[in-house]
């Protein structure tokens, strides 16, 4: 990508405003996971149900409330249901705090809960803003820099959490949160107004009638119903090795469990990379063609990293894991606001989103009891072939046109 499209990008006003939201957004929500995830660990003396019921309040509103928040961040106006959600997230932490200080510790679960449950309607309405505001040669480029902020704070992010908590305490580190999500209300402030927008005809449907329809719209068009069997995949994937790294530290290379640490940062460092890499060459590279690639590169880091008994392999692997996950998360959100109409961008979200959550929860919860049956280089080789059974679906979308006119333009 030229550096004069490149400087367009960054000038234009969405971007702006989107990427500053993001940047606070991330900030919020590292800091609340990590903490509260230590403070359960700490008030619990490490029990094990307590903090995997973390883990449920994160990922419980995906299944639960995607499709939903999804249809209704189809009817309701972009700009207006982000600020929202970012405002009411940091009234529901900074209530949070005050139960802290007069009350039980065991409130934290909520703030971390109603959090995920207002970005399931928050999410949405930021993919239909990138299909309003970008122009549809430049929606790749863009989603690139949006996702490096995501890499980058996959590697930042809990060096962050971690350190505000043990430095500064529960209160604080919940205090930060809300005032992070604050921030990010008031960088959507710079965001251009919201379209107007039919209310007539939105009231004239039912939420089970959109619903019905965006389900319709998916199963109709073959390129979303395509992705829609590459996400299962991957999910089932990435689940079935989640929990395992640990042992690969241990088993396959015979080292303290603290190694894992190495191999997170390996991974982390190659995101970041591979997003640089993916904005420069987001015009020049189709985004069915990063998405191949990447899944291809993917199933043989994830056979290499179980089959491996050397140390540096291992964390070259990681690297290259880590490295093309950009061009995965980057291929699938361009072709979805490519190839869906700005109406239904919500619901297909919505449907999309947990099948590859839910696939990835179905995978973790069994791990542990398939690795008593079965060797770690057979898990790691099953996660590999998955990743292809996914390629295999996203190959016929070569012939499939990347990009689909708006009614009216």
């Amino acid at each position: 990508m030229s550096s004069t499209s490149i400087s367009s990008l960054f000038r234009n006003r969405f971007v702006q405003a989107i990427l500053l939201a993001g940047l606070f957004l991330q900030i919020g929500i590292w800091v609340r996971n990590f903490s509260v995830l230590l403070y359960v660990v700490e008030m619990t003396n490490g029990d094990a149900f307590a903090v995997s019921m973390v883990s449920v309040a994160e990922f419980a509103p995906i299944f639960i409330f995607s499709f939903i928040g999804g249809t209704f961040a189809d009817r309701w106006r972009p700009k207006r249901t982000m600020i929202w959600c970012d405002i009411l997230s940091s009234a529901s932490v900074f209530a949070v705090l005050l139960t802290l200080i007069f009350g039980s510790w065991k409130a934290v679960f909520f703030a971390t809960l109603f959090s995920a449950i207002l970005s399931q309607f928050s999410q949405p309405s930021g993919l239909k803003l990138f299909k309003m505001h970008v122009p549809a040669e430049q929606i790749q480029a863009g989603m690139s820099i949006y996702q490096t902020i995501f890499a980058v704070f996959m590697v930042l992010g809990p060096v962050l959490g971690t350190f505000v908590y043990q430095v500064f305490g529960i209160q604080v580190a919940i205090a930060i949160t809300g005032l992070a999500f604050l921030m990010s209300a008031a960088a959507l402030l710079f965001l251009p107004p919201d379209r107007d927008i039919n209310e007539e005809k939105t009231m004239q449907s039912t939420l089970l009638q959109e619903m019905a329809d965006g389900i319709r719209y998916v199963l109709s068009k073959k390129v979303l119903t395509l992705l829609g069997v590459c996400f299962l995949a991957a999910g089932l994937a990435i689940g079935l090795i989640q929990p395992l790294g640990v042992f690969l530290v241990t088993e396959r290379l015979g080292l303290e469990k603290e190694y894992l640490q190495w191999l997170m940062a390996a991974n982390g460092i190659g995101m970041i990379v591979g997003g640089g890499l993916a904005m420069a060459f987001a015009k020049s590279v189709a985004p069915q063609k990063m998405l191949a690639f990447g899944m291809f590169v993917d199933a043989i880091v994830m056979v290499v990293s179980g089959m491996s008994t050397t140390p540096w392999i291992t964390l070259t692997a990681q690297l290259f894991g880590g490295f093309v996950l950009p061009c995965i998360q980057i291929g699938i959100n361009t072709m979805i606001l490519q190839n869906t109409e700005e109406q239904y961008i919500g619901r297909v979200n919505g449907i999309l989103s947990p099948l590859f959550t839910g696939a990835m929860v179905v995978t973790m919860s069994m791990a542990g009891s398939l690795k008593n049956s079965f060797s770690l280089v057979t898990m790691y080789e099953a996660a590999g072939l998955l990743f292809i059974f996914g390629l295999l679906f996203i190959l016929p979308l070569y012939r499939l046109p990347a990009i689909v006119k708006e009614p009216g333009t």
